[in-house]
């Protein structure tokens, strides 16, 4: 089901690049932009194991509690064991990137290690896994692409208004312009945040099944929501935000529209629900 959502959420997001690309930027416009886009995410998705490690001063352990529940867990299911990271944070909080199976990385902050029990740690490190698994950073990245060309067009638009517009679409309507240019980047960004709340769902689920018990997983998230809301993660950046486990922002109001990550309590939810229904 989730796979579907992802799928369709998707090919809304490209519908939209469509129609803004054929409203304010025209097929040329269209390509040019995600072309642009694309290039600058290339890069981040390539070098993304090194470069958000590197961001969160995190350093790499061959041995120790994280790295044996991470080693039973690829050994259990037949999992290709990744580089394992701790990082230096005191909020307690996990996440894992790298561009396919053979360069991931699986990271947890301190303030993970120390709060959480073994099991609750399998079931963290078990939805990261499953992040892996599933491939969610390439899935990102490409939401971010098509995301970024929206845009970048609607930027292109507003600097064509300011100069003069385009000369060949004398009978376009400026109203509607000016709502493309609006309405375009805030449903892209709508439709991003809903593709990244789904993969976060399906991580749950795969987790649970890789960890061989939802309840692990649900009683970790519960700690690390009480625990993140007290006290976010200050030095956190906003663009890597999406991939923790819970946001490590300060959220609430408005703000939770656009988070990447679903309500910790539906999260829960669903996972109890997968144990009564096991």
């Amino acid at each position: 089901m989730n796979t579907l959502r992802t799928f369709f959420l998707m090919t809304v997001l490209t519908l939209i690049l469509v129609a803004a690309g054929g409203a304010i930027g025209g097929q040329g416009g269209a390509l040019f932009a995600l072309i642009l886009a694309g290039v600058m995410n290339l890069g981040s998705y390539w070098f993304s194991d090194k470069i958000v490690i590197t961001m969160y001063k995190g350093r790499e352990v061959t041995s120790g509690p994280l790295f044996d529940v991470v080693q039973e867990l690829c050994q259990r299911n037949n999992l290709t064991m990744p580089k394992v990271c701790i990082l230096p944070q005191p909020q307690p909080n996990a996440f894992a990137t790298g561009r396919n199976e053979q360069h991931a990385v699986v990271a947890a902050t301190e303030g993970l290690l120390q709060i959480l029990s073994r099991e609750e740690l399998l079931g963290v490190m078990a939805h990261e896994m499953s992040h892996v698994r599933h491939r969610d950073i390439l899935i990102g990245s490409i939401a971010a692409t098509v995301a970024g060309a929206i845009s970048y067009l609607a930027h292109m638009a507003q600097w064509a208004m300011i100069f003069g517009g385009r000369s060949d679409d004398e009978d376009s309507n400026p109203l509607a312009l000016i709502a493309m240019m609006i309405l375009a980047p805030i449903a892209a960004m709508l439709v991003q945040m809903a593709i990244s709340r789904s993969r976060e769902y399906l991580a749950d689920e795969g987790g649970a099944k890789l960890s061989g018990n939802p309840h692990y997983l649900a009683s970790a998230l519960r700690k690390l929501e009480t625990a993140n809301r007290a006290a976010p993660m200050t030095q956190a950046n906003e663009a890597t935000a999406h991939m923790f486990i819970v946001n490590p922002l300060r959220s609430g109001g408005l703000r939770s529209l656009f988070s990447t990550h679903p309500p910790v309590e539906e999260r829960v939810r669903r996972l109890e629900a997968m144990s009564h229904s096991r």
